[in-house]
């Protein structure tokens, strides 16, 4: 089909309407959730009573108390925390919500004004009338790309056209940096024609240039919010299926395993791989609920597909020596399914099929994949009891999966000890030094205002609950992250807004057992 590329600004001058249209994986989510609880529970869901799920206490419930992971938009680190520093319960909060967390906001500052104008909006101090008359929904804060709009053209007395062309190029989006410098100086020239003080219009200023590059418009924010509020009601009333749908559909926050934790929290049992009744994807019956094929490194997209195609057209496997014949599976993709435990239908060890397979492949031709005539039996030997270990099993899963499903991170710690403090019991610590355990989840790194970098930090503790940290640019080079496992951590308990987080004076990366096979 042959296609024409035009500029935004060309498309503008021609007539032409402009959209982008974007991949979306939270809409994926939703469908296949909806899918999956028509299919393990009987119940069709109508995804689209929105409006009955922002009048809903559980759903405004786990809002406000940001447990929200797999949830679009809102299962972020930053944005849990703000939804409880506001003690978000509402959709319209949300909305305004979802634009602030982006990072223009955050930087300058407004972010910290709109908390606390939210909590005492008595006390909000206007800068200016105009202010006031134009931002009071907003707190005196510019929330969206329409209030940028209004305070340059009630502000700044520009007009409407003026306006929205210096709000898109504060984005990156000018067709000219000359043009662009003109707006800027226009904006400045205008406040002062209308004896707009100085000072003030500076400040303005800043706010309007710190926020306008990043902000949502309105209606992007509303429609980001009634998705957020349908993957609530989702992971609320069905977490089992929710869950399940945000580990096939991908495009989540955080790593995979997270997303396991969750699904395990909601009350599944997580099975390893099985030949006999994994998909390629995870799926669930009942609470069952068994992780798939293309999950597992290092096996070819080959037999993803090709072995729940042959159990669905020719029945379950009956044994190891059935399942090579049957698959045409070669020595090396066979271990991989034995080490981590796709093949524990036969009742025998993995060391027992190891040997097995050894026998039956090693050195020899890879069997064809056709039905056999008549069968023949293989010479069997008598082995030694061969037992694997619940320790062996993990760290085949942390290889083969990238994170142990046997056995949890904290059980793989040389230390018994679990921190003084856990999460549930933090904010009982304000002021006070602490000593914590935390399985690393996440970290991200800031610039500060004098060119250094600081760390925020997502961990849970021992109970599968989540707490942050801060790390100071004087303290992180010394106390560096050391990629994923669980960290020693020695800090301050601080409380913003009725959230608790700990400031990292000391941490470090504590050490686990020794894999037995390497020892």
């Amino acid at each position: 089909m042959p296609t024409v590329q035009w500029d935004m600004y060309e498309a503008e001058v021609i007539g032409y309407d402009k959209y982008d249209i974007l991949s979306q994986r939270g809409i994926g989510h939703i469908k296949e959730a909806v899918r999956l609880i028509e299919e393990n529970q009987q119940r069709k869901i109508d995804i689209h009573q929105v409006k009955v799920f922002m009048k809903d206490a559980n759903l405004n419930d786990k809002l406000k108390s940001g447990n929200s992971i797999g949830c679009f938009y809102i299962e972020s680190p930053a944005m849990r925390q703000l939804l409880t520093k506001l003690g978000c319960d509402n959709y319209m909060t949300l909305v305004a919500a979802s634009s602030i967390i982006r990072p223009g906001v955050a930087q300058s500052g407004m972010m910290k004004a709109y908390i606390q104008n939210f909590h005492e909006p008595d006390k909000v101090q206007y800068l200016h009338p105009v202010m006031k008359e134009q931002l009071q929904e907003t707190f005196g804060v510019m929330v969206y790309q329409e209030d940028v709009i209004k305070i340059c053209i009630h502000y700044a007395g520009m007009d409407g056209t003026d306006a929205d062309i210096l709000r898109r190029g504060m984005s990156g989006k000018y067709r000219s940096k000359i043009e662009f410098n003109r707006l800027i100086e226009k904006f400045h020239e205008s406040a002062k024609a209308l004896g707009r003080p100085e000072a003030i219009t500076a400040e303005v200023w800043r706010q309007v240039f710190s926020f306008a590059g990043y902000s949502f418009s309105k209606a992007h924010s509303a429609s980001f919010a009634v998705e957020s509020y349908q993957s609530l009601f989702l992971k609320t009333y069905y977490p089992l299926e929710f869950m399940v749908a945000v580990l096939n559909n991908y495009g989540g926050f955080y790593t995979r395993w997270l997303y396991v934790h969750e699904l395990q929290k909601a009350g599944a049992k997580v099975h390893l791989p099985c030949v006999n009744i994994s998909t390629s994807v995870v799926s669930i019956t009942g609470t069952d609920a068994y992780l798939g094929l293309i999950g597992i490194q290092g096996l070819e997209n080959k037999y993803i597909e090709l072995i729940p195609e042959e159990v669905r057209r020719n029945g379950v496997f009956t044994d190891l020596e059935d399942f090579v014949k049957r698959t045409g599976v070669g020595l090396e993709q066979a271990i991989i399914l034995i080490r981590v435990g796709a093949l524990r239908f036969t009742g025998k060890s993995k060391k027992t099929l190891l040997w097995e397979v050894h026998m039956m492949l090693s050195g020899k031709a890879k069997p064809l994949n056709y039905a056999e005539l008549f069968r023949l039996e293989s010479k069997h030997y008598t082995l030694p009891e061969l037992v694997n270990t619940e320790l062996e099993d993990a760290y085949h899963e942390l290889e083969l999966l990238g994170f142990p499903l046997s056995l949890s991170m904290f059980d793989l710690l040389k230390t018994p000890y679990r921190g003084d403090v856990r999460t549930n019991n933090l904010i009982q610590y304000v002021g006070q030094t602490v000593k914590m355990v935390g399985l690393y989840v996440c970290e991200k790194t800031v610039h500060t205002k004098n060119n250094k970098k600081m760390w925020f930090g997502t961990f849970l503790d021992a109970d599968g609950n989540f707490f942050d940290t801060t790390h100071f640019p004087n303290n992180t080079p010394v106390y560096p992250f050391r990629g994923k496992g669980c960290y020693l951590i020695l800090g301050k308990v601080v409380e913003d807004f009725g959230f608790p987080s700990v400031e990292v004076i000391r941490f470090a990366k504590l050490p686990i057992v020794d894999n037995p096979v390497m020892a």
